[in-house]
């Protein structure tokens, strides 16, 4: 085992020239599909802080776990020898949506499918993924919206009123009574909101400021990566 371990150390047959034209064509390979994922986290981000660095970050890590796998893929030692060194280092990174994890795992799979000349199944599974991501980026859901007012306690009523009467099928999240003031924080659906402007002919926020007591009256919309 000692002997077997030894000559794959000394073992660098990859970068011949038959090699080395090889690794080229992994690594142009790599850069393709690299740009189908840039190409496809461009497209389907549906956020409001659209990193394009996070982006160019996933094509390079394609290519860098294609480069690692075209070292190890015939070497035992160093592929020990990488499994160690990784279970060293931590990434404290936070990743602040799961999505992005996912396409990290996308550009690794791609990386390690080039790195070994899997270039069939590299092509096959990015073209299902990339299709999934579109079809279901036509998908939308009934967005929901927190309706968030401050009165006055002498128009705690007439709020309630209001907003009964302009949305039939709302949900009170919470009451929050202070000794002069109180704020309600509503959560409507968007079919809620257009049935209700179509329904009547002001504003729900015109009748609110005609109160003497509104202090203020905010839509806000809930999306899943963040509240704006």
């Amino acid at each position: 085992m000692k002997q077997y371990i030894l000559d794959n150390l000394q073992n660098f047959t990859y970068m011949n020239d038959k090699g080395l034209s090889d690794f080229l064509i992994s690594l142009l390979v790599a850069l393709v599909l690299g740009l189908v994922i840039f190409l496809a986290y461009r497209i389907t981000y549906s956020g409001v802080a659209y990193s394009k660095r996070f982006n160019v970050s996933l094509v390079m890590l394609t290519l860098i776990t294609t480069m690692v796998m075209a070292v190890i893929s015939n070497n035992i030692a160093l592929s020990l020898g990488m499994v160690g060194a990784l279970s060293i280092v931590r990434f404290r990174t936070a990743v602040k949506d799961s999505r992005d994890t996912t396409f990290i795992f996308w550009c690794i799979g791609i990386g390690i499918c080039c790195g070994v000349a899997q270039f069939a199944l590299a092509a096959i599974g990015s073209a299902v993924i990339f299709l999934f991501l579109i079809i279901m980026g036509q998908i939308h859901s009934d967005g929901k919206y927190l309706y968030v007012i401050r009165c006055g306690r002498a128009d705690e009523k007439a709020v309630e009123s209001i907003m009964f009467l302009y949305f039939r099928t709302l949900q009170m999240r919470s009451k929050n009574i202070h000794e002069n003031e109180v704020e309600f924080i509503y959560e409507l659906s968007e079919r809620t909101i257009k049935k209700a402007r179509k329904k009547n002919e002001d504003e729900v926020t015109d009748r609110l400021f005609k109160l003497d007591s509104l202090i203020v009256a905010n839509l806000v919309m809930q999306t899943d990566d963040m509240t704006r």
